[in-house]
């Protein structure tokens, strides 16, 4: 098998119990890749990264509130504003479209935006739209609102009815829409733009009321994401990361999509990771999650709700410091790759030689344990990477730290566990070769 090939989508069977190490030794799940289960992209084909199990030894589910709140402090607000009012707040920097989330969810054709329009002329009722209002407003003053769902739906009616205040406020730059590809109004509207409607039909267009449910700030943020993880109304549910991109708007956005499309990071992930659904960022925010917190004092339960936390916590910081982590990202992408080649954050067992899926938990210990080594230390652990290599196949021989990469990823036993293994491995090596400056 060639190093290109990687894991099976196969369900799992009985023996797939025992320990991936020890499948692995079994040839039938060897010809197939191990028999790991990989992330499956929107287009329905593989993302080339390892799918993280749920630990069987724990209740519950992602899409489960599981701890208790207090009723009170849950607010969901539903209004109907006009057309005219979502294209006011927009014009005023009240409504968050977030462009790369936009761009990343794929834009709708412009045949299918005017058949958005063609059904507002029409007077047929938009599904709702669903908003998160930001904690930014004073008594003086109205919140903005982060748009998750309807994102699509409300960018089409601004291309149309304002396509100044779309790419001002949002940095969409579409140009003004155009009606092509109608059902039921080509003769009378095809090719028309918002200038070209009677002021009847404009009128018509500015009074329709929509439905908007506003989540208030005083909401719990684990809820806000239980909802926006359950919502569906376009077709296709969001992804963990698209919420947290949608809810959480600031600079981190900006960190993320750089790092996420740097060359370094391609290259160390055999350019296999889908920036589709945010799955390259989230990788980048896990990598940012551990350098900003001691995986030692990793104490989250919720490994959602701490992504989510480390994202407020890059907004905080400054620009420097914000571009100190880039380059140490940077680095540590180069360094990884030099030192596992076509197997960089992959399994690799012993006597192995097909590449296996990127796996999220390796990507985040050998990363995060790379960046906080001196340039000379990472350079010597290049220079002795068979030993490195050699190391790390051993250690993915160790049930504890195959599990701790595998299932359960979030759970802090072993993250610690991970963590402080590779970072053993990295010492020992280093030890071993004068390379260690501590």
């Amino acid at each position: 098998m060639s190093p290109e090939d990687s894991g099976s989508n196969r369900a799992p069977n009985s023996k797939d119990q025992l320990s991936l190490y020890g499948r692995y030794l079994d040839e039938s799940a060897a010809e197939d890749g191990g028999g790991f289960l990989v992330e499956v992209g929107a287009n329905g084909r593989s993302t080339d990264v390892e799918l993280e199990q749920a630990d069987e030894d724990q209740d519950g589910s992602d899409d489960q509130i599981i701890a208790p709140y207090d009723p009170s402090k849950i607010e969901i607000q539903t209004l109907n504003p006009t057309i005219n009012l979502l294209i006011s707040r927009l014009l005023n920097g009240m409504i968050d479209l977030a462009p790369d989330f936009q761009r990343k969810a794929g834009i709708w054709s412009d045949e299918q935006q005017s058949r958005l329009i063609e059904s507002l002329l029409l007077r047929i009722p938009l599904p709702s739209f669903y908003a998160a209002e930001n904690e930014d407003n004073t008594w003086v003053e109205d919140s903005s609102w982060a748009i998750v769902d309807g994102i699509q739906r409300l960018t089409a009616i601004a291309r149309f009815i304002a396509p100044d205040a779309l790419a001002k406020m949002s940095g969409i730059k579409a140009g003004p829409l155009k009606l092509r590809g109608l059902e039921y109004l080509r003769k009378d509207f095809e090719g028309k733009g918002y200038s070209d409607l009677s002021g009847r039909m404009q009128i018509r267009l500015n009074e329709t009321q929509v439905v908007v449910h506003l989540i208030r700030p005083g909401t719990p943020e684990e809820v806000k994401f239980n909802i926006f993880a359950r919502i569906n109304t376009g077709g296709l549910p969001l992804t963990r990361q698209e919420i947290r991109h949608a809810l959480i708007p600031g600079p981190a956005r900006k960190l993320l999509s750089s790092l996420a499309d740097s060359p370094e990071f391609a290259s160390a992930t055999g350019r296999r990771i889908s920036s589709e659904r945010m799955a390259d960022r989230e990788m980048v925010l896990r990598y940012l999650a551990f350098r900003l917190t001691d995986p030692n004092m990793f104490r989250s339960q919720d490994f959602d709700q701490f992504l989510a936390q480390t994202m407020r916590q890059v907004n905080r910081l400054t620009d420097d410091e914000r571009a100190a982590h880039a380059i140490d990202f940077r680095r540590a992408m180069i360094t990884a790759e030099e030192i596992f080649e076509a197997h960089t954050f992959r399994k690799q067992f012993p006597g192995q030689t097909w590449r296996l899926p990127v796996n999220k938990a390796i990507f985040e210990s050998v990363s995060v344990n790379l960046a906080s080594l001196t340039d000379h230390e990472r350079s010597t652990l290049v220079a002795s990477r068979e030993q490195v290599v050699e190391g790390y196949q051993q250690l993915m021989a160790d049930y504890d730290f195959e599990r701790s990469v595998s299932v359960g990823t979030g759970d802090r036993f072993k993250v610690v566990n991970r963590f402080a293994k590779v970072r053993r491995l990295f010492r020992t090596v280093l030890e071993n070769n004068g390379g260690s400056t501590q």
